[in-house]
């Protein structure tokens, strides 16, 4: 019975670690984090959009108003070309 005992030495080859670390879990959140670091800088250059943006959003849901769908679209369209504008110039 001592050699149908469970070794950690002893793994099968698909709980192995992943032999390049572009492939596994761990590469794939270091580069969504890298992303999130830059996202402060990206906003910051879409100050006056993402302004109007969350004035549209405050004046929408002012007092015991609830915020409706597609109310501050035009805004929030402003907002999201000029994130991808700076992402894609970042991206250079």
């Amino acid at each position: 019975m001592g050699e149908l005992a469970w070794r950690p030495t002893a793994l099968p080859p698909s709980w192995r670690r992943p032999k390049y670390e572009a492939m596994s879990g761990r590469g794939v959140w270091l580069r969504a984090r890298a992303r999130l670091r830059r996202f402060p800088a990206l906003l910051a250059g879409c100050g006056e959009q993402a302004s109007a943006y969350g004035r549209c959003v405050a004046a929408a849901s002012a007092g015991s108003v609830e915020l409706r769908r597609d109310v501050c679209l035009r805004e929030f369209q402003a907002l999201r070309e000029c994130f991808a504008r700076a992402a894609a110039a970042a991206a250079k």
